[in-house]
């Protein structure tokens, strides 16, 4: 905690200096907020960021053959890497153009909290330190990350840390919302597609033909008997259910999106089995034709809550009056977990969905965002002393 003794004094002045950054902050938001980013297609939210990373004089400032962009700004000695990440995809379409609405307290859009004010915060923070006359001592790679949502599971990131310009020690996740989130380690995760679909050769004459949809009703009810166990933490989501096109017309395929999620990579493995078992029990009984797709899988893993990155965290959490939020994550930080790279998930600002507002729109909180700021400082400055490295 030596280092830290350090560090936490300098918290007000740190935040004192990011309040003076309302106008850069804000107009980085609206920017990057406004340039459509569906998954995939993220280049022009992406080329915006580069650009910025460029004028400020970041070092390789580049977009990577996988659509990430991301810029260096070299340490005093550089004997260690830092990356700070964020994603850049949303889940708004490229068609329609997102409006950013400035209020005094608040920025509300569409999916404005993923991921628009983690990018911002990104963008800013070098200007930060820069007003604050802080040189780091480590390498410090700055990354807005593409193809990170829906069935691209992490691809993004996990190209960029197989490729990244110099060997990464430590990372540090950065999400639009909450405030006060720290994750810490990473649940298992399947991810999957289950379709049914008549066949060919389907009897559309005969009575009671029933299409794609009761399959599918038989399929979730069999789902929903799977005995899940408390201990260790597991859970199936279903997200979202499709199928048909008008009243009239009996449904030709639906398909059922879900995830599932545990603490245990072999009760993840006894999940598969089973899901397996009801696609090809469902198939015979029905007649029409069951696929099962696991299209992503992920081994729990991360850090242990005593691990001195999250001790450092949580300091500098109480240290700002923040209460930290400890729970497993799903998202981003599986790809350090991976290999073996100590990082943690943080939020930049509060945020809600209000009945008010239409169902894609968000509104973020601005004052907090200087919290937000100050914390993602603090929390680099432990890290560039190498607590994220300590055993």
């Amino acid at each position: 905690m030596a280092v830290m003794e350090n560090i936490l004094p300098e918290l007000p002045r740190i935040r004192e200096a990011a309040a003076a950054m309302r106008e850069v902050v804000l107009a980085n938001l609206v920017m990057l907020g406004e340039a459509p980013a569906p998954t995939s297609q993220e280049s022009r939210r992406i080329s915006l960021l580069v650009e910025r990373f460029s004028e400020f004089g970041l070092q390789h400032a580049a977009i990577d053959d996988l659509g990430n962009g991301l810029g260096v700004l070299y340490g005093t000695e550089g004997k260690r890497t830092i990356l700070l990440t964020a994603n850049a995809d949303t889940m708004f379409p490229l068609e329609s153009v997102p409006v950013i609405q400035m209020h005094s307290d608040e920025v509300i859009g569409p999916f404005v909290g993923d991921n628009s004010p983690a990018l911002a915060a990104l963008l800013s923070l070098p200007a930060l330190l820069e007003r604050l006359q802080i040189r780091l001592k480590s390498n410090l790679i700055l990354s807005g990350t593409a193809r990170m949502l829906h069935t691209s599971n992490l691809e993004g990131l996990r190209y960029l840390l197989d490729r990244a310009p110099m060997p990464i020690q430590s990372g540090l996740v950065v999400e639009g919302v909450q405030l006060g989130r720290l994750n810490y380690s990473c649940l298992g995760l399947l991810m999957a597609d289950l379709t049914t679909k008549v066949p060919d050769d389907y009897d559309w004459s005969q009575f009671g033909a029933t299409g794609s949809i009761i399959p599918m009703t038989d399929v979730i009810n069999r789902i929903n008997r799977i005995p899940l166990p408390r201990r260790p933490q597991t859970s199936i989501i279903l997200g979202k259910l499709f199928g048909g096109f008008t009243y009239r017309n009996i449904a030709r395929q639906t398909t059922l999106s879900f995830e599932v999620r545990s603490e245990s990579a072999e009760i993840l493995d006894q999940l598969a089995a089973q899901l397996d078992d009801i696609t090809n029990e469902v198939a015979a009984n029905s007649g029409v034709h069951v696929r099962l797709n696991i299209f992503a899988r992920r081994q729990p893993g991360g850090l242990d809550i005593a691990h001195p990155l999250v001790r450092q965290v949580r300091a500098v959490h109480s240290a700002m009056g923040i209460q930290s939020m400890l729970y497993p994550t799903t998202s981003a930080l599986a790809c350090f977990a991976d290999r073996k790279i100590p990082a943690v998930t943080l939020g930049f600002t509060t945020g809600q969905r209000r009945g008010e507002l239409e169902e894609a729109y968000e509104a973020v909180s601005i004052p907090a965002m200087w919290n937000g700021l100050t914390q993602l400082a603090g929390v680099l400055l432990a890290m560039d002393e190498g607590v994220s490295n300590e055993k």
